[in-house]
């Protein structure tokens, strides 16, 4: 592969830098991570599909959760495993499979922030208007807060990619554990001012639009928590919303990391790793965060390992 000449349509890919004495150790440890995430997730959405207790405008929002950690993962870690390896000088990826890949990786973040926004929308219902709940939180609501949290995503990030693709590329190094936006337009040789707003702005338009939403939701609960002397109602919210709260500090915690260490060029390696752990920890960890604090889950799977045990 030394004489292997490079093409527009032929890149190399960083992937996953680790030396020959840790790689059966990190490949066993991201293929538990991959299994584990995407059993996990599977699962909810089987059980909530199957079980009609669970069939209520949160759990079918909810659904759109795990949905987004599959993708999330799926689009990153099987390469990374296959690449583990390969040597760094024959990481080889087309142009087409490297698009394709960063649509996908760019759509699991965005999604990520707008799920959680429209599942926030109704913790606010629920609290808010306990009354009008029923009546707001229709199915045909529930389809249109799913379909605006995906449209956007899509609708943004093809108009992001659709920038990078237009530019004609000399080189082919992607300096990236995988294909994102960022590696795709340095490529290119040509003015991609356009191309770096355009990721500025997206970036903050996103963060600020779920950091708002999510703070303005909960001022708001907590403010009819504190007036409210109804103990069901203030336990209720707080058991409901302390589980989205978690699940969104957690990849609000993974996704700064990330940005913040996008400051520091000294910090590259760390900052190629806190990359990949955005893919990986949040996925993991939402569905033991819903599973264990979500008492209707928390009690169909439990009655589950219970049948297993007993019929074993």
């Amino acid at each position: 592969m030394e004489n292997l000449t490079f093409t527009n349509s032929i890149l190399l890919v960083e992937g996953l830098k680790v030396t020959p004495q840790s790689s059966y150790p990190v490949f066993i440890l991201l293929l538990l991570a991959y299994v584990f995430t995407t059993i996990s997730n599977i699962g909810l959405i089987i059980l909530i599909s199957t079980e009609k207790k669970l069939h209520d405008p949160m759990h079918f929002l909810f659904c759109n959760l795990p949905l987004n950690d599959i993708l999330g993962t799926t689009v990153i870690l099987p390469r990374l495993l296959k690449d583990i390896f390969t040597e760094s000088s024959e990481r080889y990826i087309t142009y087409v499979e490297c698009v394709f890949q960063a649509y996908f990786v760019h759509i699991f973040v965005a999604a990520s922030h707008y799920v959680l926004i429209i599942m926030a929308f109704d913790r606010y219902v629920a609290i808010c208007n306990p009354l009008r709940y029923t009546s707001i939180m229709t199915n045909k609501m529930v389809l249109k807060l799913s379909a605006s949290a995906w449209g956007l995503s899509i609708f943004l990030v093809s108009i992001m990619l659709g920038l990078t693709i237009r530019l004609s590329r000399c080189r082919y190094n992607i300096e990236n554990p995988f294909c994102d936006n960022a590696s795709l337009f340095k490529l290119s040789c040509e003015n991609v001012s356009v191309n770096n707003v355009f990721g500025i702005i997206y970036t903050a338009v996103v963060l600020s639009l779920s950091v708002m939403c999510i703070l303005i939701t909960y001022v708001r609960i907590a403010t009819v928590c504190i007036t409210s002397k109804n103990k069901a109602l203030n336990s209720k919210a707080i058991t409901t919303c302390s589980t989205h709260l978690a699940v969104y500090l957690i990849m609000l915690t993974c996704g700064a990391t990330f940005i913040f260490l996008h400051r520091f060029p000294e910090y590259s390696d760390s900052r190629k790793l806190a990359s990949i752990m955005f893919h990986i920890v949040p996925p993991g960890l939402n569905p033991l965060v819903y599973g264990l604090q979500t008492k209707e889950i928390r009690e169909k799977v439990v009655k589950f390992w219970c049948r297993k045990k007993w019929n074993l």
